[in-house]
C-alpha cells in the first residue's frame, strides 16, 4: 500500500479544513491537487527515482511531497537553507532526477542547471488527470530518505519504505488518541521525521495543521495558538526552553483550546517540564523518545505517569519492542546501564549507499541506537547517554 493512500484512506473526500492558517486547503483539495501532481511527475520522471524537495513550510511543501510519494518516487526533503557543499554532497550521491524548490533557493543553491520545479511550474497542471493513476505500490519500496547528521556530522540517508510510515502513524495515532477534533501547531519542518509525523497523523485521522515559521516570534506563536484554536504543540527542547525563559508571557496566558503538547527531539530538564505543568497544569507534557532510524517515534510516557517516573522517556509505543541490553545482548538488570535496541515495523530499511553503517545500526533484527539507557523494576526506560537520538535539525526557518 503506498503511504500516501494510507493517510488519506479515512480523509479524501474530507471539505473541512486540513491546513488552516495563513494558508488553507481542505483534505478534498489536498487529495486531488496531490494526485495531479503525482501523475504530472510520474509522466516527467517514471518511477523509482529520487526527487528533492527543498522549501519551507508551506501549501507548496505539502502538495509536493505528497505527490512524489504517492507517484511511485523516493522522496528527499532537504533544509531549504542547507549549506552549497551539502548539497552537492547530497546530489552526488543520490542523483535526483528532480528537484522541486522556489525560486530563491534555486538561485541561492546555484542549480539552474539541474531539473528543477518552481511552485510556478505546477500552476498550470490544472488540466492533468489522475485517472487510471491507482496503480499499486510495494509497501516495502523506499518512499523517502531522511538526511540526518548522525553522531559524525556526516549525512547519512535515512531509507524509510511505505510500510515504515504506516507503521509509525498508525502508532502515533493511538498512543496519542488522536481525532478529527485535533489541530497542530506546527513549528517544526517539514524535512524533520518529528515535523512529518504531525503532516502524517493529522492527515490520517482528519485532524488539521497551522503552519508557523517564525518561532522566533512568540507572540505570532501566542496569537496562531489562540486565533486558530490549536489543541496541540510539538517541539524540541529549545522550543519550550525559549517558551519559559524568554517571556513571562508564555506563564501568564491561558490558552482554553491547548489539550496537549509532545517534546522530542533530545532529552528536555526536567526542571523545565516542572515549570511547564505548574504554569499550564491543565496541558498534558508528553515526553517521547525517537530516531530518525525509526521513521520518527519508539517511545513515550503517559503524563499521568510522569511524577512516578520523572526523567523517564517510558516504554516502546504500540508496535514497537524497546529494551536495553548488555555487551552480551542480555536485557540489563534495573539500574545497570546498556545500549537502547528497538524492533518494529517502524525501523529503516538501512542507509542509502552505506552497507557497513547499515550493519552496525541493524542487527538481529534490532536497531541498534547508540544511546545507552538503564530502567526501573517496571521496565521504564531512562536514558543516560544519547550522543544521536533523533539529532535536532538546524532550526534556521525559526532562528533558534
Amino acid at each position: 500500500m503506498n503511504a500516501v493512500d494510507y493517510f488519506f484512506e479515512h480523509t479524501s473526500g474530507l471539505e473541512k479544513p486540513f491546513l488552516a492558517g495563513r494558508e488553507t486547503i481542505t483534505f478534498k483539495e489536498l487529495h486531488h491537487e496531490s494526485l495531479k501532481l503525482a501523475a504530472w511527475i510520474r509522466n516527467k520522471v517514471g518511477t523509482g527515482k529520487h526527487i528533492m524537495i527543498l522549501s519551507v513550510n508551506n501549501l507548496f511543501m505539502l502538495k509536493a511531497y505528497l505527490a512524489v510519494i504517492k507517484s511511485g518516487n523516493v522522496c528527499i526533503p532537504l533544509d531549504p537553507r542547507i549549506e552549497k557543499d551539502n548539497f552537492d554532497y547530497i546530489a552526488g550521491l543520490t542523483e535526483p532526477s528532480m528537484i522541486l524548490l522556489t525560486n530563491d533557493i534555486m538561485k541561492r543553491l546555484a542549480l539552474e542547471d539541474h531539473r528543477c520545479v518552481l511552485p510556478s511550474d505546477i500552476s498550470g497542471i490544472e488540466n492533468h488527470h489522475e485517472t487510471g493513476f491507482n496503480y499499486s505500490t510495494n509497501s516495502e519500496a523506499c518512499a523517502e530518505i531522511i538526511f540526518t547528521s548522525g553522531s559524525t556530522g556526516e549525512p547519512k540517508g535515512v531509507m524509510i519504505s511505505h510500510k515504515n510510515l504506516i507503521a509509525n502513524t498508525g502508532s502515533i495515532v493511538e498512543y496519542l488518541e488522536l481525532t478529527s477534533d485535533d489541530r497542530m501547531l506546527v513549528v517544526l519542518p517539514l524535512y524533520y521525521c518529528y515535523g512529518l509525523s504531525l503532516l502524517h497523523t493529522h492527515l490520517r485521522v482528519g485532524g488539521s495543521i497551522v503552519l508557523n515559521n517564525s518561532f522566533i516570534f512568540l507572540g505570532r506563536v501566542f496569537k496562531d495558538l489562540l486565533e486558530y484554536k490549536c489543541t496541540g504543540f510539538a517541539g524540541i527542547p529549545s522550543h519550550f526552553q525559549v517558551l519559559l525563559r524568554i517571556s513571562d508571557t508564555f506563564r501568564q496566558t491561558a490558552f482554553p483550546d491547548l489539550k496537549y503538547v509532545t517534546q522530542a527531539g533530545g532529552k528536555l530538564a526536567t526542571i523545565f517540564i516542572d515549570e511547564f505543568r505548574e504554569a499550564h497544569p491543565e496541558v498534558s507534557f508528553i515526553v517521547m523518545y525517537g530516531q530518525t532510524e525509526a521513521t520518527a517515534r519508539l517511545s513515550w510516557l503517559p503524563p499521568e505517569k510522569y511524577a512516578e517516573k520523572k526523567g523517564s522517556i517510558g516504554k516502546g509505543i504500540p508496535g514497537v519492542k524497546l529494551k536495553v541490553v548488555n555487551e552480551k545482548g542480555l536485557k540489563v538488570k534495573p539500574g545497570e546501564t546498556g545500549e537502547i535496541i528497538a524492533k518494529g515495523d517502524n525501523i529503516m530499511m538501512g542507509y542509502y549507499h552505506d552497507e557497513e553503517g547499515t550493519r552496525k545500526a541493524l542487527r538481529d533484527g534490532y536497531l541498534h541506537t547508540g544511546d545507552l539507557g538503564t530502567t526501573d523494576e517496571e521496565d521504564y526506560i531512562y536514558l543516560v547517554l544519547s550522543p544521536r537520538s533523533q539529532v535536532q535539525p538546524t532550526f534556521n526557518s525559526t532562528r533558534l
